[in-house]
């Protein structure tokens, strides 16, 4: 089991990166979910809802999460979800398990009215926010504002893409760092012919 997790990084961040150009991104002329027009348009799950896609993502994301020692890794539905699931996953194979939380949108309004779901968070945790995408950076602040009301720390947020948006200024002014695997100009738009 340990040698399946000594695969090359740097290959694993090249595999990654030709599944995201081909799956993730289109270009034309889009309406993003915050009103605004884009060139561009990407669907992160169209990878991390995909069982190799799922895998390299989780892989980068958990050997940051391990250089920050966190105990717990999660974000905002549904862009979240997969990612925290697959690093919690992977993170057993060598015995030292993160466990994975799903912030809600809204906070349930029936049960125990949980903002948060998932095992309970507390003082003693190092928590990563993740998400496939960045773009304003709301989703992150919004998990973060969750997380950080349970007494959790929140050590670190990680996207897959940072559209490059201002999404991770917003973050830094609120004193989060943003580390993203990708960048928005790592994908270039394909020539015209």
């Amino acid at each position: 089991m340990v040698g399946a997790m000594s695969e090359d990084p740097g290959a694993l961040h090249a595999e990654l990166h030709e599944l995201l150009r081909q799956r993730s991104f289109r270009f034309g002329d889009f309406v993003l979910s915050s009103g605004r027009r884009s060139d561009v348009y990407f669907d992160g799950k169209q990878v991390t809802l995909e069982g190799r896609g799922l895998y390299l993502v989780s892989r980068l994301v958990l050997a940051r999460c391990r250089s920050l020692a966190a105990t717990a890794v999660g974000g905002l539905t549904l862009g979240a979800d997969p990612i925290a699931a697959g690093v919690a996953a992977l993170s057993a194979v060598d015995g030292r398990p993160l466990r994975a939380f799903i912030v809600r949108k809204e906070v349930k309004a029936h049960g125990t009215g949980r903002a948060i779901e998932g095992p309970p968070l507390g003082a003693a945790d190092r928590t990563v926010i993740v998400d496939d995408v960045i773009t304003s950076g709301s989703a992150f602040l919004t998990a973060a504002e969750r997380v950080l009301e349970t007494g959790a720390a929140v050590v670190a947020a990680i996207a897959v893409v940072d559209r490059e948006e201002g999404g991770a200024e917003a973050l830094a002014a609120r004193g989060l760092e943003l580390q993203s695997l990708f960048r928005r100009s790592d994908f270039p738009a394909p020539a015209r012919a």
